[in-house]
C-alpha cells in the first residue's frame, strides 16, 4: 500500500475512491477471502461468473496469448486461459525477480491446471521471462477496485504495477493500442466519479468490463500508456523493481543520458495473500 504521502502525490481523490468501495464490498457482504478487501484488488462473490462472461466474448476466443494479473478475484480467468489452450502471461510477485511467467497447458501435469492459476503454481510450473522475450499479448486481463463504466477510467489498489507491466508490455513490442484491455468486477465496484482530467499519463483505462450481471464496451477515449514514464517512477519503487533497474541501466547507457526520476515516497508493506507468504516461506 502507498503512505500518505504516496497518496498524496497520487491524489487524495483516488484514495477517497478507493476507500468508499472497499467499504461497499464489505458492508454489503459481497467481499470474499482474501479479507478485509482493503488495500487489494478485491475478491468478489461472483468472480467466476464474471470471468465466464469473459470467457464467452470473441475477443477472448480468438486469444492465442492473454495477460492476467495475479489477483484473487482473476483465478478463473487463468483457468480459462490454460483450459483453452492459450498462452497464460502472469506477472510474478511484485517483479522483484524476473518479469513475467508464461505457462501452457502443455508445461502442466493433467490434472494441475488448478494449481497452475495460482501464484504459487505459476511459479511451479511457468517459465521466467525478462524483457528481451519476443511475445505477442492478444489481450489484457486486469483486476480493479474501482471503474467507470463510461469512460472505461480504472483505479487500481494504488502500488502500479499493473501500470508498470503494461508499460514494459509496450516496451517490448508485445502490445499496442490496439490491444484490448478487460476487467472483471463486482457490480459494487462500477463507479461514476472518476475524473478523467485528473487521470496520469501512466493510468490504464479498460475496453471491456465483465461483472457477474453484465459485459461493458467502454468505448474508451482515454489515450493507453506509451511505455515506461520514468518521471513517475520513485526512487523506491525503481528499488524494489530488479528488471527495472536494469532496463534504465541498459537505456541509459545505450543512449548515454541519464533518464528522469519520480519524487521520492516512502512505500509500506503491501497486503499479503496467503500464495504470496507461502511463495516467500519457499524463497521463490
Amino acid at each position: 500500500m502507498a503512505s500518505t504521502a504516496g497518496a498524496a502525490a497520487e491524489g487524495a481523490w483516488k484514495w477517497a475512491i478507493r476507500r468508499r468501495v472497499w467499504d461497499a464490498l464489505e458492508a454489503g457482504g459481497v467481499a470474499r477471502d482474501p479479507r478485509p478487501p482493503h488495500h487489494r484488488i478485491p475478491n468478489f462473490d461472483g468472480a467466476a461468473a464474471a470471468a465466464d462472461s469473459l470467457g464467452r466474448l470473441q475477443v477472448f476466443q480468438n486469444a492465442q496469448c492473454v495477460k492476467v494479473c495475479r489477483d484473487s478475484p482473476q483465478k478463473q480467468v487463468r483457468f480459462l486461459t490454460l483450459s483453452g489452450d492459450k498462452k497464460l502471461l502472469t506477472p510474478q510477485p511484485r517483479l522483484t525477480t524476473e518479469f513475467f511467467s508464461v505457462l501452457d497447458s502443455q508445461m502442466i501435469p493433467a490434472g494441475c491446471i488448478p494449481e497452475a492459476c495460482t501464484p504459487v503454481g505459476a511459479a511451479k510450473y511457468g517459465r521466467p521471462i525478462g524483457l528481451d522475450e519476443k511475445i505477442k499479448v492478444d489481450l489484457i486481463v486486469l483486476g480493479s477496485v474501482a471503474v467507470d463504466p463510461k469512460s472505461g477510467a480504472r483505479l487500481g489498489k494504488g502500488e502500479g504495477f499493473a501500470e508498470l507491466e503494461y508499460g514494459m508490455l509496450r516496451y517490448m513490442g508485445a502490445i499496442d493500442d490496439s490491444t484490448m484491455v478487460v476487467t472483471t468486477v463486482h457490480d459494487t465496484q462500477l463507479v461514476d466519479d472518476i475524473p478523467v482530467e485528473k487521470l496520469l499519463i501512466h493510468d490504464v483505462p479498460v475496453d471491456i468490463i465483465c461483472t457477474p450481471t453484465q459485459v461493458i464496451f467502454t468505448n474508451t477515449t482515454i489515450p493507453k500508456p506509451q511505455g515506461i514514464y520514468w518521471e513517475k517512477l520513485s526512487p523506491e519503487k525503481l528499488g524494489q523493481i530488479r528488471v527495472l533497474r536494469e532496463l534504465k541501466g541498459r537505456i541509459e547507457q545505450e543512449t548515454a543520458t541519464k533518464l528522469p526520476c519520480g519524487p521520492s515516497v516512502k512505500l509500506l508493506p503491501a497486503a499479503s495473500t496467503k500464495e504470496e507468504l507461502e511463495l516467500k516461506r519457499d524463497g521463490k
